[in-house]
């Protein structure tokens, strides 16, 4: 039988990949790895780029363009088989990972390359990869003693296993939790959009009425909508219980995988010689020292603070005197934000969503990026997909070169994990003169099509598409030749969502609304008067999101900086403890956002998730750029493209953007546009 992720196709086969071919063909690259890299030690005596690390990377390469669709599909198609077989194989993955960094034989080798006389005639690139690799030996325990490298390699293994053990509970309580109602109008308030999707839901599991999910479209339309309170708290406390002990099942409370995590996390930093792992979170990003990061944080919560308890004040007034509501719970903040925000400024999210509609805004969003960089997007068909709603698109340079492809997935469905996300399906490399294409996956979880209409974004969903557009582009427009510093790889996590929030400035700008926007029914741009409520809005309790962001980065950052075995990780009780200097709305006791809280106890965000906020400030500055010279300006185009998006991680993130902006960021344009005054 022929492995399908053993084929040396151009894209993975994914109508044929089953969960049985996942082990064999994980453990048969591992194998070949290992061999390689004996020979590769074997037959050489002089180190060269030629003979030992391009190899190896063709090697990697196979094992990443296997692993990639099967962990795609575990998160967007996952069933039990497919779980299975993906479980099995973190392991062997892990162990092999640790296995490479800690191979004394191969560090040395590396060593010899950056020593010798040859080095010098090595690109930027290429030295990178040297100088990062170095550093990842180190940095998985190549100096330490047996003893301890044994334990590094059992601490990685069941990190990597609790990662994912995490990531399936969340899923399987998000998915478990459902509500059906009879009577149309228990859902008062809702939108005909989200009445309709609700039918549509009781409808594919077989039954009659309206059917409420967690999966967030449902969730979101009733925090912002549903006129029943009680309805409103209930699913409130169903989503932030998720995966908790005041969940549906212990078996799925992730409140055990969470201590231990940031428990083994710390045991890592310390075996390498940091004293916490906040610290070694550090030694690959951009940020110098813990200090240095929370003080960033803690000056942005300062200038924020008095703008959200102000934003809090007026929300509560609000409610107040317009719905004699004496006291605001945080399932009432979206519900009242929504009407404060149509008697404030006439301005309904409803309204704002029939001018876009999903294949205007998808179209409209390659019009930008053409105008920007000169790029020319095409779909094409007959593509092997993982699911029906998946579509697949090729860009090409404006000399007609072909630069990257990527698949894309919008809307939400049981079995996908949520959030929105990029991820690399194929990675760019040149060997022999030929050159592999980049391929990225680009997932987002938006309320699907109902009955023969569109699916319409909200704006903020037009955000998020524009955002992880942003990653795609920085993966598939790089024209760096070798795979650790292509794309995104090797650029520092600081500086990972430059490119994504740069993307969205162009929602808030009239040119290119006029491109992205058109009423699903009459194809009309978005009017100049709602346009003008949009900006009017824009800013609307932005101090409120800005510290929100702020309590999440703080509480990440210090849970892993003060973590001590004697007192455990305090998850709650650091959290408590961030609300109370930077939060307004504090929530209630039963909230258990930490058990869904992916980014850091899933996803490469721990002690990291400040990253957002620093990068922030990269894209805030470098649009200013824009703002000064015109937002479709072709030589500031240019520029970035030629500094930041084609040039990924193969230079330092501070030395690019200085190329492009012509100084180091300041914090001012983010501060202006987030209208929260210097």
């Amino acid at each position: 039988m022929t492995n399908p992720l053993l084929t040396d196709s151009e894209l993975p086969l994914f109508s044929q990949i089953k969960a049985e071919h996942v082990e064999p063909a994980i453990e048969q690259l591992l194998t070949e790895a290992r061999a390689a890299v004996e020979q590769c030690l074997m037959e050489n005596k002089t180190y060269r780029w030629e003979n030992l690390i391009e190899p190896l990377e063709q090697v990697e390469d196979k094992i990443n363009k296997a692993w990639s669709p099967v962990s795609h599909m575990n998160s967007v198609v996952n069933n039990d088989e497919l779980r299975d077989a993906y479980n099995a194989c973190l392991p062997k993955l892990s162990a092999y990972s640790t296995e490479m960094g800690q191979h004394k034989g191969l560090f040395k080798a590396y060593e010899s390359i950056a020593a010798s006389d040859t080095y010098a005639q090595l690109d930027t690139a290429q030295k990178k990869v040297i100088q990062n690799a170095l550093r990842s030996f180190r940095l998985s325990g190549v100096d330490l003693d047996e003893e301890k490298q044994a334990r590094y390699k059992e601490i990685s293994l069941e990190l990597s296993q609790l990662s994912s053990k995490y990531e399936e509970n969340l899923l399987d309580a998000t998915n478990d939790w459902h509500k059906l109602l009879a009577k149309k109008s228990d859902l008062a308030g809702l939108p005909d959009s989200a009445l309709q999707q609700a039918k549509q839901t009781a409808e594919m599991e077989g039954k009659k009425g309206w059917m409420l999910t967690l999966q967030f479209p449902s969730y979101i339309a009733v925090m912002t909508y549903a006129d029943d309170r009680q309805l409103r708290a209930d699913m409130y406390k169903a989503f932030s219980t998720r995966a908790s002990e005041l969940g549906a099942k212990p078996e799925w409370d992730n409140s055990e995988i969470m201590e231990k995590t940031i428990a083994l996390r710390h045991e890592k930093a310390q075996l390498l010689g940091f004293n916490n792992y906040a610290e070694l979170s550090l030694a690959t990003k951009m940020a110098d020292s813990p200090k240095q990061v929370t003080d960033f944080l803690e000056e942005l919560a300062e200038k924020s603070l008095p703008q959200a308890q102000q934003d809090l004040a007026e929300l509560t007034e609000f409610a107040k005197q317009q719905h004699g509501i004496a006291k605001i719970h945080p399932w009432d903040v979206g519900y009242y934000s929504e009407k404060m925000r149509q008697y404030a400024y006439d301005l309904s999210q409803e309204e704002v969503k029939q001018y876009f509609p999903a294949p205007k805004v998808l179209s409209g969003l390659f019009s930008v990026v053409e105008k920007l960089y000169g790029l020319n997007i095409t779909a094409v068909e007959g593509i092997d997909c993982w699911h029906e709603d998946v579509h697949f698109f090729q860009i090409k340079d404006k000399s007609g070169e072909l630069r990257g492809k990527f698949y894309i997935d919008l809307y939400a469905r049981p079995k996908k994990r949520g959030g929105a996300w990029m991820d690399d399906c194929v990675g760019r490399k040149k060997i022999a003169g030929e050159i592999q294409i980049p391929v990225a996956y680009l997932t987002c979880n938006f309320t699907p099509p109902a009955g023969d209409d569109p699916a319409l974004l909200t704006h903020d969903e037009v955000l998020t598409l524009f955002h992880e557009f942003g990653h795609g582009l920085q993966h598939m427009l790089t024209k760096v030749d070798h795979l650790g510093v292509s794309g995104i790889n090797g650029v520092e996590w600081d500086a990972v969502e430059l490119p994504s929030q740069f993307m969205e400035n162009w929602c808030w700008e009239k040119e290119a609304l006029v491109l992205i926007s058109g009423h699903y029914k009459t194809g009309d741009v978005l009017p100049d008067e709602l346009f003008d409520k949009m900006l009017a809005a824009k800013n609307f309790q932005a101090g409120m999101l800005m510290v929100r962001q702020l309590e999440f980065s703080l509480f990440d950052f210090q849970m892993h900086q003060n973590y001590t075995p004697e007192q455990g990780a305090k998850i709650y009780e650091v959290l408590a403890d961030i609300r109370e200097k930077v939060s307004v709305m504090i929530p209630p006791a039963f909230n258990r956002f930490a058990h869904s809280f992916s980014h850091i106890f899933a996803g490469g965000y721990a002690a990291g998730y400040y990253s957002y906020k620093w990068a922030e400030v990269l894209s805030s500055d470098a649009y200013s750029l824009f703002e000064e010279k015109g937002i479709f300006d072709k030589a500031t185009g240019e520029a970035f493209l030629t500094h930041i998006l084609e040039t990924g991680g193969s230079e330092d993130a501070m030395d690019l953007f200085v190329k492009f902006r012509g100084r180091e960021p300041n914090i001012d344009a983010l501060l202006r546009h987030t209208g929260i005054a210097a």
